[in-house]
């Protein structure tokens, strides 16, 4: 692992080619994890999750190769989850409050649905109203909205996507504090244009300076009415002259402000005692960037526990699967392994 913040914890997990059928292992033990970038937990894995907290810990396996990684919940106090579909997930928020584990949502609402660019996602003011809906429940300083990613097309004119994101955004403004938004990466990931062109998104293309600029205006005027904090993901532009700043998901600012109550986690944030040379204190965005992410991503560190190919909403733009038919093998795999009671330590055994 890059970041060597966390501590490590002795682990003793199943392993059947010992004759005790159990081994020592070492995890590490992050503060704050993610769930997911790789893949919707909330959405299709909720029983998993719930079933993995109960037994400590996880092991994770990157996409990338190389060995898996033994991850405990040990000093675990904040959850950060990524969702388009947290409504099957909401029964076990009162199980995360009696164990005393703070969390919040990034929330994916994007409109994309007469180009169906995501296929299995609930009809649009479904997901409004379960966004609506877990505010209520949480509150609306623990539920960001992403408009992620922002995607142009040979129908899809920036006019357009602003009518879109004005159409959402009015409806659930009061329901939310911050909005967060990315322009599509296609050139970039060979996957990402695979897909598009696999699913019939024609003339999908990424943004000229002059398109954002023109988008960034016209989300600048709507957000005068909404009051929002607006940032772009990963964005190395600077958009500060539109009211936009730099993106942080995993962000410092929400945690001290939203979970200023939970001492060991504002130890992690902010320890007593760190002080640069000249007597002030270092920035924790710099301080705390998550190493496995992009330069321009100003996420701090967190450990992710997804797994790729395993998301079934099957987005026409995702990074995360391999494709539609390795997807489908691996949910109807995990469903039948869930119906017969078993519950691996990675999503798919």
């Amino acid at each position: 692992m890059k970041w060597r913040g966390w501590e490590k914890v002795s682990l003793e997990v199943a392993d059947p080619t010992v004759p005790s059928g159990r081994q020592i292992v070492e995890a590490i033990a992050p503060v704050i994890v993610s769930v997911s970038r790789s893949t919707d937990i909330p959405a299709f894995y909720g029983d998993w999750f719930l079933h993995r907290l109960k037994e400590g810990y996880v092991r994770w396996k990157s996409p990338f190769g190389g060995r898996p990684v033994f991850v405990s919940f040990a000093r675990t106090r904040l959850f950060v989850f990524w969702s388009k579909n947290p409504l099957p997930f909401l029964p076990f928020l009162d199980t995360l409050d009696h164990l005393g584990y703070g969390y919040y949502f990034l929330y994916t609402l994007n409109d994309y649905e007469a180009e169906r660019m995501e296929q299995n996602v609930p009809p649009l003011d479904e997901r409004i109203e379960t966004f609506i809906r877990l505010s209520r429940r949480i509150g609306p300083g623990k539920v960001v909205w992403r408009f992620d990613p922002l995607i142009l097309t040979e129908t899809i004119t920036v006019s357009e996507l602003l009518d879109r994101v004005e159409r959402i955004g009015d409806r659930i403004a009061p329901f939310t504090k911050r909005m967060v938004f990315s322009f599509v990466d296609i050139e970039k990931y060979t996957k990402v244009r695979r897909n598009l062109d696999a699913a019939g998104c024609r003339g999908a293309r990424e943004f000229s300076d002059a398109e954002i600029a023109e988008f960034c205006e016209g989300l600048r005027r709507l957000n005068e009415r909404w009051g929002l904090t607006l940032s772009a993901c990963a964005e190395g532009r600077d958009l500060s002259q539109y009211g936009i700043g730099r993106g942080q998901c995993i962000s410092y600012d929400l945690m001290t402000t939203e979970f200023a109550h939970d001492k060991d986690l504002m130890a992690f944030l902010r320890p007593e005692g760190l002080q640069a040379l000249d007597g002030s204190s270092p920035d924790p965005s710099r301080r705390l960037k998550d190493p496995g992410q992009r330069n321009t991503c100003r996420c701090i560190v967190s450990k992710d526990i997804g797994q790729y190919s395993t998301c079934m909403h099957l987005c026409s733009y995702c990074y995360a699967n391999t494709s539609a038919a390795t997807v489908r093998r691996n949910y109807s795999q995990y469903l039948a392994d869930r119906d017969s009671g078993m519950f691996h330590d990675t999503i798919v055994g």
